[in-house]
């Protein structure tokens, strides 16, 4: 190796090695530096972004901390809930949430290197802490107030004021998203209101604890088959119950419909008695009237009538008088009456 190229190498070295000396603060972190692991002292973004210098590596070195609102889900979290009833405990809750917390300033930032370091570190420590005060929150609740079946006719009545026959899907989901938001804001508000843990958790992490919201409330994996089971079950009787309500309504409308078939057949029968009486009545007037003005033709008319019912009627051979009354309509028509 040729001396100017060890003079090359041996200044790049002292270059790179120089520029390690040169850092830079953003203003959405702190920067907390350090010589041979002490503190040596911590930049606030909010105050001291910019470039900055320090004793090159390896005497001093820099660590970065995210000073903005920082979130994450805590692990699922079982507890058991109270019975009204007893006053003692009743069904298991698996309840899901999620924290927001920040380093409020330099000296909880101190405290936070010092205890934590890192936000993974700060979820495994910080986790099981809220989780156990959420645990206790929820103890001391009852079921009902974290977890409710309703009926969807029952749900509607409540928000329209009247019992419901059509489902109203948008306007459910609606209703049951505010009745969601009123549960998850009751557990919010006691563990929000612990302020022993946030006393806590910012004197000895330096993290300040700003808020928890519960993402979601649900049965444990153990028990989601038997609390499946039963909702089957319910389901079920629910079917069967509107199942006989429809055959008892369907009888009912079957039975009426033949009440009101046989009334208007004893109705259409009656008026066929009468409509048939007066016809009867107007044809024996008509008839009398009729013999009244002619009485030879009428009798005319009544031979002609009899005499075709015998012709008609029988296949024999007949043999009449020219005297028989039956053989007077052959003589020819009766003389008209006198005026």
């Amino acid at each position: 190796m040729t001396r100017p190229l060890v003079i090359a190498v041996v200044g790049l070295l002292l270059f790179l090695w120089g520029r390690s000396a040169l850092y830079s603060v953003d203003q959405a972190e702190y920067v907390y530096v350090t010589r041979f692991g002490e503190k040596v002292i911590i930049h606030d973004g909010a105050t001291a972004a910019g470039l900055h210098i320090k004793a090159p590596w390896p005497v001093e070195s820099i660590e970065r901390i995210d000073r903005r609102i920082q979130a994450f889900d805590l692990p699922a979290v079982e507890s058991l809930t109270r019975d009204p009833t007893s006053g003692t405990v009743d069904k298991t809750l698996a309840v899901d949430a999620s924290i927001t917390w920040r380093i409020p300033d330099f000296a909880a930032a101190d405290r936070f290197f010092r205890t934590l370091r890192t936000p993974e570190q700060a979820r495994k420590v910080l986790g099981p802490l809220i989780n156990g005060r959420l645990a206790a929150v929820i103890s001391a609740l009852e079921m009902d107030k974290l977890i409710s079946v309703i009926d969807v006719r029952t749900a509607l009545a409540g928000t329209a004021g009247f019992p419901a026959v059509v489902v109203d899907a948008a306007r459910f989901q609606s209703e049951d998203v505010r009745l969601i938001d009123q549960r998850t804001e009751l557990v919010r508000r006691r563990l929000g209101g612990e302020d022993e843990l946030r006393n806590r958790v910012l004197t000895e992490y330096g993290v300040e604890f700003l808020d928890v919201r519960i993402r979601r409330f649900s049965y444990p994996e153990a028990v989601r088959s038997s609390i499946a089971e039963r909702i089957r079950s319910e389901r079920a009787k629910k079917v069967a119950d509107y199942e006989s309500e429809g055959r008892q309504k369907a009888a009912d409308i079957s039975a009426e419909a033949d009440r009101i078939a046989r009334t208007k057949e004893a109705d259409a029968r009656a008026q066929k008695t009468v409509i048939e009486g007066q016809a009867n009545a107007d044809a024996a007037r008509i008839r009398a009237a009729a013999y009244a003005q002619d009485r030879e033709f009428y009798l005319f008319l009544e031979s002609l009538r009899a005499f075709q019912t015998v012709i008609s009627e029988t296949r024999d051979v007949l043999l009449l008088s020219t005297k028989h009354p039956l053989m007077k309509p052959l003589a020819g028509p009766p003389a008209p009456p006198k005026p």
